[in-house]
């Protein structure tokens, strides 16, 4: 879980416990540790926002909710319901709510109506516009802002007064994105490289992005034709005007083009100051196998996982094992990454990876092990009848046709299960919940506060989930 500016509420950190205090800095990576437990960070995150309450009412607005990363989300929820006669709210914009905020109060925000919708697109609007072709992108806008303004951007006069040429039948995310495509087309070739060279790398880090230009041979004016159009802007750091260009840009790329760049910006990442990053674009960039390139993202993993960063750590052993020539070290090491998506709350994403580490030539104790994780993966999932039947398997180890693998799981202090209640021990029967703390009675003011927002038709800002790492 990462935050722009935790200053404002870690400076009271002093007074928590000190396992939630320890779990909450390694999550921002202020300290190094074991993967911290989401349960006390969770707590640490309560204890400080109801402290913050105490001086003065506090309100905390998550803007789309779907880009979170598993476990942040899953942290926040946890909150969320338990934030109840403290004067704290906490309001979620989400494109589509996660199961993380299941059952919280719900506020759909409906897409403008069609005259304020026609209001704001003729505001943006540089040429006549066809009345058949004002409708027809009313209709296709279904009152999301963003495509309003958007999408008579990538269409060309003639389009604009005959109503020809106007987007098809798809997603309205995927007609932005092809909107966006459409004013790229309209820069130079150059501009369009230094941009997907931008949309690569996250960081936003100008002097990265201008040394790797140099290694491709793309002049100092390229960015000057994304700039004046609106798209990008190149100062402090590197922006686009909308995610939703980012990702169209690199998605629209090649895999050749994209191989290219990432080999630019790993030759420009510095070895020392940023190793981690440099063996992710130099992975990106990778063809076929390569076992060095693999054990280099093993090392980047355990630091990122000393750091708290569980998803990055996932995201580096994943790629590690996909690099991996040797069966038994692939499977082993797709068991490895399965078990990192776990700890990252990834569950759907750690199931295809255990599967395919099932495939391969594991150990009897890897077996075990991923018929373990299988039904952890599956109570994670809220699939708890197939997660008892997991636990109760029992492979047979070499040497002995009567060994058998004991089918009880390790429970944390906290009496829960790593990735939450499972219906499936040695006994049959379920670990008890521990009990609620006392808390005063709930403040309907207070509960009301906590609730997501939710588009019907895309986010406020027409956003769809892109790939993170």
């Amino acid at each position: 879980m990462r935050c722009a500016e935790p200053a404002p509420l870690l400076h009271r950190i002093e007074r928590l416990p000190v396992p939630q205090r320890d779990a909450l800095l390694t999550a921002f990576g202020s300290i190094t540790g074991p993967p911290p437990d989401r349960f006390h960070v969770g707590l640490a995150v309560l204890s400080l926002l109801s402290a913050a309450g105490g001086d003065r009412p506090l309100i905390c607005v998550i803007d789309d909710q779907q880009w979170l990363d598993a476990s942040s989300a899953q942290v926040l929820g946890f909150v969320a319901r338990r934030l109840r006669a403290d004067p704290v709210g906490l309001v979620f914009a989400a494109r589509e709510p996660g199961a993380e905020l299941a059952g919280l109060p719900e506020l759909p925000v409906e897409g403008l109506p069609d005259e304020e919708a026609r209001a704001l697109l003729n505001s943006a609007l540089t040429a006549p516009l066809d009345g058949r072709a004002g409708d027809l992108l009313v209709a296709e806008a279904r009152g999301n802002p963003l495509a309003l303004l958007e999408l008579p951007r990538g269409l060309s006069p003639d389009e604009l007064a005959g109503g020809f040429g106007l987007p098809g039948a798809m997603p309205l995310a995927g007609r932005i994105e092809h909107s966006f495509l459409r004013q790229m087309d309209a820069v130079p070739a150059a501009t369009r490289r230094l941009m997907l060279l931008a949309s690569a790398d996250p960081s936003g880090d100008p002097p990265l992005v201008w040394r790797a230009a140099d290694r491709l041979g793309l002049p100092k004016t390229a960015g000057e034709p994304a700039v004046e159009a609106g798209l990008a802007e190149f100062g402090t750091h590197v922006r686009f005007r909308h995610p939703l260009l980012r990702s169209a840009i690199y998605r629209s790329a090649t895999p050749s083009e994209r191989r290219a760049v990432h080999t630019a910006l790993a030759e420009a990442t510095d070895t020392v100051t940023d190793p981690d990053r440099r063996a992710w674009h130099r992975a990106q960039a990778a063809i076929g196998l390569d076992e060095q390139l693999a054990t280099e993202l093993e090392s980047s993993a355990s630091r990122a996982q000393a750091r708290g960063g569980l998803a990055a750590a996932a995201a580096f052993r994943e790629r590690a094992a996909l690099l991996t020539p040797d069966p038994a070290r692939r499977a082993s090491r797709l068991l490895t990454a399965a078990r990192a998506k776990r700890d990252a709350g990834a569950f759907e994403a750690a199931t295809p990876l255990l599967e395919a580490a099932r495939t391969g030539p594991l150990s009897a104790l890897e077996t075990a092990e991923a018929e373990r994780l299988r039904g952890q993966i599956a109570a994670g999932l809220g699939q708890n009848r197939n997660a008892g039947g997991s636990f109760s398997a029992r492979p047979r180890c070499s040497g002995s046709s009567t060994s058998t693998w004991p089918a009880r799981p390790t429970w944390r202090r906290s009496g829960r299960s790593p990735c939450g209640p499972v219906n499936g021990t040695a006994s049959g029967r379920t670990p008890p919940e521990p009990p609620e703390p006392r808390r005063p009675p709930p403040n309907p003011v207070g509960s009301s506060m906590t609730c997501l927002t939710r588009w019907p038709c895309g986010s406020p800002t027409g956003s769809s989930t892109p790939p993170r790492h």
